[in-house]
């Protein structure tokens, strides 16, 4: 088994979109056709498990409550994590796409360098070099 997709459902997908390819250089694989002027779902490359955005009401239909993830509030228990080799540029790109910092890159006791922000939405988002003892 391995993982291949990570959903998250947003406001505005092409916001969202545009956000992840100007803060991360994510591109899009996939764009479903829309009526609404926007697409309804995206996936973009990532270079390993694909990360996608739907509409939130995509999953009203399913019945499935959900809590909706927003810049206001506290994000969810859960962060999109990108690896990168230099962090202080990688978060200073992705705070002038629009992400709001959460933690400035520290260097880790165990040899890794981390960020952190929130995207427009309010997800969390980590931003970090390979553990080194991983790499």
């Amino acid at each position: 088994m391995r993982l291949a997709w990570i959903v998250q459902y947003v406001p505005d997908v092409q916001a969202t979109v545009d956000f992840y390819e100007k803060a991360f250089g994510l591109t899009v694989r996939f764009a479903s056709p829309s009526d609404s002027g926007g697409p309804d779902f995206v996936a973009m490359e990532t270079g390993g498990t694909v990360l996608s955005f739907a509409r939130e009401d995509f999953v009203a239909p399913q019945g499935i409550p959900f809590t909706p993830t927003r810049p206001d509030g506290p994000p969810p228990a859960q962060e999109i994590a990108f690896e990168v080799d230099d962090v202080p540029a990688a978060h200073a790109r992705a705070i002038a796409a629009g992400g709001v910092e959460v933690a400035a890159p520290q260097l880790k006791p165990w040899g890794q360098s981390v960020s952190y922000l929130r995207d427009p939405n309010g997800a969390l988002v980590e931003i970090c070099s390979p553990i080194p003892t991983l790499a």
